[in-house]
């Protein structure tokens, strides 16, 4: 083991992420459960046309992403998302935006268990579904508690089943669709699926803008390569590597598989509730192909839990740091992993198997619309916190990075029309009403809190 992964850095952190697991942490956040099993109702509402909603969303993620990217060569650090909100945004914003990524990673994990529990039902339908989201939610729990390494080495694994699994269903759903390799129904699968059933906007073109509330909850995670900036080893250069990729991990492993996947079978076939990933394989008739796929979709559902409860824990120490949350929050364990706060949100996860327990057929969707809310300001944040870098950069105020976003800020600009249009969209749903609704509620609580905060701050400043 070299000294580059084991060094610890002055916040007291442990380099323990090699370049090996931050390029998979990379690839592994950018395929979800909102692909593997949100992409079912998404497919039954926009048809064919939800390649080009997840194309056209990817290509916003993809400006965010350069953008962090540039921000975390400027200053590579722990908690970096909302460090750069609170250095160009303010205190306030980046009192909110560390709350809301919080916030976002806890509903996200909470949403991942939910899934996590019905794979399982796959194999045995009588085990409750919160049962199985509280033991996964242990399991991680304890192991995110062991070190950085052990969350690594999962994340690591996790990752290269979700990658080998969509790869494998490409090259067999590429040989399914060629009449020359004789696999798969003699009848039913071909190109002609993507615009012989009432065209390639089938739905509608309104129905596949409203997709996008979906397809943005799918590209949650891809950020997280910012929250190991503090643990990666070499940052400046892995984490420039990790996000170079991000094109073509959003043209496989979403354009692609989707392109493949309504090739197969016509997009009618597919509803909110069941994974296409099963679905395809099970239509295909490969023996035990649809268990197999129902793992790898287990997997992929403990892969971006694993990911919330590190991402949380690490959070919640960088908001304490800057007095934003209890000072308890900065415990550090002798393994140099943020116990206390990994602790805490474990501990909110819970209401996640509350929500199962009461209401589990609806559990999911709720979850997650909440959010896709808090994730657009996330990722607004970071668009806007790097055209105030730029603009200091231009004053001579700051160091220049060497990774720049290729076209801002004209494509900043783009992207953050983009998210506004989302938001606007969300008004449209049922699912995205009450998204807004709690999102309001959220912002509001956020702001007292802030403002409760900063009040104690001074009566304590002024009492000495």
């Amino acid at each position: 083991m070299t000294s580059e992964t084991t060094d610890v850095v002055e916040d007291g952190y442990q380099r323990g992420l090699s370049a090996r697991t931050v390029q998979m942490i990379a690839i592994g956040g950018a395929i979800g459960t909102g692909l593997f099993y949100g992409a079912g109702g998404a497919i039954e509402q926009a048809g064919p046309a939800l390649i080009l909603a997840y194309l056209v969303a990817g290509l916003a993620i993809f400006v965010v992403m350069r953008a962090l990217g540039e921000l975390l060569i400027y200053r590579p650090v722990a908690g970096s998302i909302s460090e750069y909100a609170d250095e160009f945004l303010g205190k306030y914003l980046g009192f909110t935006n560390g709350w809301t990524y919080w916030a976002v990673w806890t509903t996200t994990c909470m949403a991942e268990i939910t899934v996590a529990g019905k794979y399982i039902n796959y194999w045995f339908p009588s085990i409750p579904v919160w049962v199985t989201a509280l033991v996964v939610l242990l399991v991680l729990f304890v192991a995110n508690l062991i070190s950085v390494k052990v969350f690594g080495e999962a994340e690591f694994w996790f990752s290269m089943i979700k990658v080998v699994a969509i790869i494998g269903m490409i090259l067999i759903g590429t040989l399914v669709l060629l009449p020359i390799a004789g696999i798969g129904p003699d009848a039913g699968p071909s190109l002609t699926n993507l615009y012989g059933d009432g065209g390639f906007f089938a739905t509608g073109f309104n129905s596949a803008l409203l997709s996008l509330q979906i397809v943005v909850f799918a590209y949650v995670g891809v950020e997280l390569v910012g929250v190991t900036a503090g643990e990666a080893a070499d940052p400046k250069v892995t984490l420039r590597k990790a996000i170079n990729t991000l094109p073509f991990r959003i043209g496989l492993f979403y354009v692609g598989a989707l392109i493949v996947i309504l090739s197969v079978r016509g997009w009618r076939n597919y509803s909110e509730g069941n994974s296409p990933f099963v679905e395809v394989f099970a239509y295909i008739g490969i023996p035990g192909a649809a268990g197999i796929v129902n793992f790898i979709l287990l997997t992929a559902a403990l892969s971006s839990c694993n990911s919330g409860i590190y991402s949380t824990g690490r959070m919640l120490r960088s908001l304490s740091q800057r007095g934003d949350a209890p000072k308890k929050l900065t415990t550090l364990s002798s393994r140099h992993v943020p116990v206390a706060g990994i602790v805490l949100s474990a501990g909110v996860m819970v209401l996640g198997v509350v929500v199962n327990i009461i209401d589990p057929a609806h559990a999911f969707a709720y979850i997650t619309s909440v959010s896709t809310v808090g994730i657009i300001f996330v990722w607004s944040s970071i668009l806007v916190s790097h055209f105030i870098y730029r603009r200091r950069v231009a004053a001579g105020a700051l160091p220049a990075s060497d990774y720049r976003l290729p076209g801002a800020p004209i494509t900043t600009a783009i992207a953050l029309a983009f998210f506004a249009m989302v938001i606007v969209l969300l008004f449209f749903s049922e699912s995205g009403r009450i998204a807004v609704v709690v999102g309001a509620v959220w912002f509001a609580g956020v702001t007292i809190g802030y403002f409760l905060l900063t009040g104690r701050r001074r009566a304590m400043h002024a009492g000495k």
